[in-house]
């Protein structure tokens, strides 16, 4: 008896290497003090990457697939989406073009990194698709949309490719799960880091002291 399946699995096969191929010029690996992450060419001459991984001090550099290392600036980062922008001499590499698409709950996704400068990918399933909503350190992220992939450390910053090899995101690890960084938000916030820096928030400049009071405590604000 003929296995249905076998000629559907080589062209999968076949699919999910060419659509990887098309892509890997774009990732490179972001080395800053004892931390190894990936991240990948948004613009010429800048390299968007996962903030958490990234160290608060040191040098940073970029290796890129050639093999080829260079010098990286940090251009602006923003804890609360967990997104960070790099200058570096990208030299002739095409970034990468984001789609607003987001993903199919149950759509297959792969993801897209770099270790040690050489291309790394693994497949996996979106398993939770959501809207707008808020990091714990409130930031505004587009859409909720979470990833069953294993991905390691080294892998964080790498992107997320739906079935049609469309770039939906960024994959960041959460807590106990991964997480899609949607394009919407790496584009929303990445031009601005681009052109001032930071995220301007607003904030409350507000004092509070205990005082004992005759009848309990109080406060001075």
């Amino acid at each position: 008896m003929t296995d249905p399946t076998a000629p559907i699995l080589p062209s999968l096969s076949s699919a999910l290497a060419d659509m990887i191929a098309r892509r890997k010029s774009a990732i490179v690996s972001v080395h800053s003090h004892r931390s190894r992450a990936s991240g990948f060419i948004w613009k010429p001459g800048l390299i968007v990457a996962a903030d958490e991984p990234l160290a608060d001090e040191g040098e940073i550099s970029i290796r890129f697939p050639d093999g080829s290392e260079r010098p990286a600036s940090i251009a602006g980062r923003d804890h609360t989406t967990d997104i960070a922008l790099l200058r570096v001499d990208t030299g002739n590499s095409a970034p990468v073009a984001l789609s607003p698409i987001v993903p199919d709950l149950g759509s297959l996704a792969v993801v897209i990194a770099a270790e040690q400068g050489v291309t790394a990918a693994a497949l996996g399933m979106i398993s939770l698709v959501g809207g707008r909503w808020r990091s714990m350190r409130g930031g505004e992220i587009d859409a909720r949309i979470e990833l069953d992939v294993r991905l390691r450390r080294t892998h964080e910053g790498g992107l997320v490719l739906n079935a049609s090899g469309e770039v939906v995101g960024m994959a960041v690890h959460g807590v106990r799960r991964i997480l899609v960084i949607p394009s919407a938000t790496i584009n929303r916030v990445a031009g601005r880091l681009e052109t001032h820096g930071r995220i301007a928030r607003g904030y409350l400049g507000v004092g509070l002291q205990p005082v004992e009071l005759d009848d309990g405590l109080g406060a001075m604000v």
